[in-house]
């Protein structure tokens, strides 16, 4: 089965960092560009980062710029999302997700495969 599966979340203090990963089953990672998006209940989802297929080129939406890196180890088949400097605002489940393009893209239609998300909780 076809599936892309978050962790990493969890509870932590404002100023606080998170690494957030994504791996994949059936799914060869390699052959997507990969990208992180997040939604709080009651609004849409929102564009964090992509990152191209071979990694060379990242894109970061407005409110991950500066404190999120995206990377990707294509030879474990994995993406992660590292939080610097966490702030209350950040508070949302991240999804990861898959685009069968070669270029970073912050389009949520252009994503075909979607995590079920890991809750990121950030206390003032």
């Amino acid at each position: 089965q076809v599936q892309l599966v978050e962790s990493g979340g969890g509870l932590v203090q404002a100023g606080g960092s998170l690494r957030l990963s994504c791996a994949a089953s059936e799914l060869t990672l390699s052959s997507y560009t990969m990208g992180w998006f997040r939604q709080v209940p009651g609004e849409e989802r929102e564009f964090v980062a992509a990152i191209s297929r071979s990694g060379g080129t990242a894109n970061y939406g407005g409110s991950a710029e500066g404190r999120f890196t995206i990377s990707r180890d294509n030879a474990k088949n994995t993406v992660i999302l590292q939080i610097e400097s966490l702030k209350p605002e950040d508070t949302a489940v991240y999804y990861c997700a898959a685009a069968p393009r070669w270029s970073a893209s912050s389009a949520a239609f252009d994503y075909s495969v979607w995590g079920q998300g890991t809750q990121v909780t950030v206390s003032s």
